[in-house]
């Protein structure tokens, strides 16, 4: 199913000038912030100016004319194909140099694109690198605790019971960055566009509800609302990186489609800034006269020192079954989102052997599928450093959900594949049987559990339907279909360890 199906609308921009143009939106002139909160005692920021390079002009083109395109981090074909609504056959054809299997594209390779027009396409501007959405491979120097004591606003001041203990103001933001694997210096950023909630001493009772603007009660309060902003950053950013996004509804039912030329970072933030904003608005908050605008005043030129996330095809080490040899365990869910709702569908889900079904407490054992580092022990998760750095912002990590406290291994612990991880339970919610939910990051990024680089276990490749939880495994000429039952159809296993 695809999540972004577009929305019919009536309404034509009044930036389109031409029925076979690819056009940027209309720029403002005003440099006034949407959302700006007044009032209040504030920390002066200093904006920088605007960057100065002009934005490119999308000329008049004719249905497959092709055009050139530098590929960007985390490119695949699928992806560019949808962004230039073409198809990866006619993109093979004018690029006939291509190999014949892919993963991702190599940052700046240059590719000839067969282009067929697409309405509503939106400003070529790019907010901000992808870097400085995921988080990824940390800033040398930044921390994140100094830079909310240092600003002294109401975040500075925040401590309050969330996400299961007290926490101060920058550990809410550390936490949800965590979780998500969004940029915290974005959250920040984004609170401080919406809020001031960064300078600002004191907010008034409605933003301390709702700092980011969104009045929704089952997202209130500085948790629900960093979590409900990294839901649709996560969208947009995944669903742009794997192709389905290829239209944005604005908070006022029109539409507006990415310019092909955009990163995945800045149709994250394209994307949730369509939540709040109609199209005037949104125009604005989008262009050099915006959000940027804020984030630069914190943090300077994001795309100073900005580095490419995913190298050209990038291959998965090789990875075991989270289990021991010999033992049968279920395959119960196919490609499903990673944390939370949002994108990517990076996860996969197993259950271990029981004759009840039900949150039990199992003896069965999650194991390493690589040898690593664990880097993060707390409740319900285990995370997997594969490179042995110790940080699970950089290279490949494995991470590991719903392991049951008791037994569940230390941080900080080196482990071998095979060693054990903890036991399969219902920990961390959302479950209705004891099992693993795992997944995968490189430097930052979740990878999609299906596609161009598909999760693979034991030589077990996983493969999507269309439809969240429904999946496949094949290895060789053997299929297992997902199912949320333990039938001989879904079980699979390692042989067991030969006996001399």
């Amino acid at each position: 199913m695809n999540l972004y199906r577009a929305r019919t609308s009536s309404v034509v921009r009044t930036c389109l000038l031409a029925a076979m143009v690819l056009l940027p939106a209309c720029l403002p002139e005003e440099a006034v912030r949407p959302g700006t909160p007044s009032g209040g005692d504030t920390q002066t920021l200093t904006t920088p100016a605007a960057a100065a390079t002009p934005l490119p002009t999308r000329l008049p083109i004719v249905p497959g004319q092709i055009m050139p395109y530098a590929a960007q981090s985390g490119d695949t074909l699928e992806a560019v194909a949808a962004h230039f609504n073409t198809t990866i056959a006619a993109i093979r054809g004018a690029n006939p140099a291509l190999p014949r299997k892919v993963s991702t594209l190599s940052p700046g390779q240059v590719l000839r694109v067969p282009t067929y027009f697409a309405p509503f396409t939106g400003t070529p501007f790019h907010i901000l690198p992808d870097g400085e959405v995921v988080n990824g491979p940390p800033r040398a120097g930044w921390d994140l605790a100094n830079e909310v004591a240092g600003k002294g606003g109401y975040l500075a001041s925040f401590r309050a019971y969330t996400l299961g203990g007290f926490r101060e103001g920058w550990q809410v933001v550390e936490k949800v960055a965590e979780r998500y694997s969004v940029n915290p210096r974005l959250l920040l950023a984004l609170l401080e566009y919406r809020s001031s909630a960064l300078t600002r001493g004191a907010l008034p009772p409605q933003q301390v509800l709702f700092p980011l603007g969104y009045l929704d009660a089952e997202w209130k309060g500085l948790a629900g609302q960093l979590y409900w902003a990294s839901e649709m950053l996560n969208n947009g950013y995944y669903g742009w990186r794997d192709g389905s996004l290829q239209q944005i509804v604005l908070a006022d039912g029109r539409v507006t489609r990415p310019d092909p030329w955009q990163n995945a970072g800045t149709v994250a933030v394209q994307y949730l800034l369509a939540q709040w904003f109609g199209q005037e608005q949104f125009d604005e908050a989008a262009g050099v006269q915006g959000f940027v605008l804020t984030y630069r005043a914190l943090f300077g030129d994001p795309f100073v020192n900005d580095q490419a996330l995913i190298p050209g095809d990038l291959t998965q080490p090789e990875l075991a079954l989270p289990f021991e040899p010999g033992k049968v365990w279920a395959y119960t869910g196919g490609p499903h989102p990673t944390w939370g709702d949002s994108l990517p569908w990076g996860a996969l889900d197993f259950a271990p052997p029981s004759t009840v079904t039900g949150c039990i407490s199992s003896p069965e054992w999650v194991v390493a599928v690589a040898e690593g580092v664990v880097t993060r022990s707390e409740l319900a998760t285990v995370v997997l450093d594969l490179d042995g750095d110790g940080d699970e912002r950089t290279g490949w990590v494995v991470f590991y959900f719903h392991l049951e406290t008791e037994g569940r291994v230390a941080q900080g612990t080196r482990v071998s594949r095979g060693d054990h991880l903890g036991h399969p339970s219902c920990e961390g919610g959302r479950a209705t049987g004891s099992h693993l939910h795992i997944a995968r990051r490189y430097n930052g990024e979740w990878i999609p559990a299906a596609g161009a680089l598909p999760f693979t276990l034991s030589n077990w490749v996983a493969g999507s339907s269309g439809e969240a939880y429904l999946g496949t495994l094949t290895r060789f000429l053997d299929v297992i279909t997902a199912c949320t039952c333990s039938t001989f159809a879904n079980q699979l296993a390692l042989p067991p360890p030969s006996v001399p």
